[in-house]
């Protein structure tokens, strides 16, 4: 096994004892969440800032159903494991891992986060994961959104440029 598929696990159960060990540690655990499906420097600068949020960064990927359900059916353009390796070979990633649903909630109630961070197209008090977060005394930190960057938009020029 290499060293990064150490790192990448499919669904958040068989995360669960690396980032256990990550915590007992010592570590603080950040954690946050998305498609991400072709990798842009705005999510490389939004997973860098995630990471100053604490000790150790951990990355919830959609899978490919739930992609194409918040997406649109040609949605995702890379598989959920390609994604997952791909955002776990970044060095400020400590682990990434697959999950299912359409939100956060069921993993942030496993993870237990110090920290859940969300890019600065979201307010705090709209995230349906706050309550979970707070409740296990985690705290959501908003990252600053980086304008002109998105998927949808790289998406859309490729297929104009065809």
């Amino acid at each position: 096994m290499s060293d990064i598929e150490s790192i990448v696990f499919k669904c958040v159960e068989d995360a669960l004892p690396h980032i256990t060990m990550l915590r007992e540690s010592g570590k603080s655990i950040v954690t946050t969440n998305g498609c991400f499906d072709l990798i842009h420097s705005g999510h490389v600068r939004y997973l860098y800032d995630a990471s100053m949020k604490g000790d150790a960064l951990i990355v919830g990927i959609n899978s490919d159903e739930s992609v194409a359900r918040l997406k649109g059916p040609r949605r995702p353009v890379q598989k959920e494991m390609d994604r997952a390796y791909i955002i776990a070979a970044l060095k400020s990633v400590d682990c990434t891992f697959i999950f299912e649903e359409n939100d956060p909630i069921r993993f942030l109630s496993l993870i237990k986060p110090n920290v859940h961070v969300k890019g600065g197209d979201y307010k705090p008090e709209e995230l349906p994961e706050r309550t979970i977060v707070e409740h296990e005394g985690g705290r959501i930190e908003i990252v600053p959104f980086l304008p002109g960057y998105s998927t949808t938009s790289i998406v859309k020029k490729i297929c104009l440029s065809n």
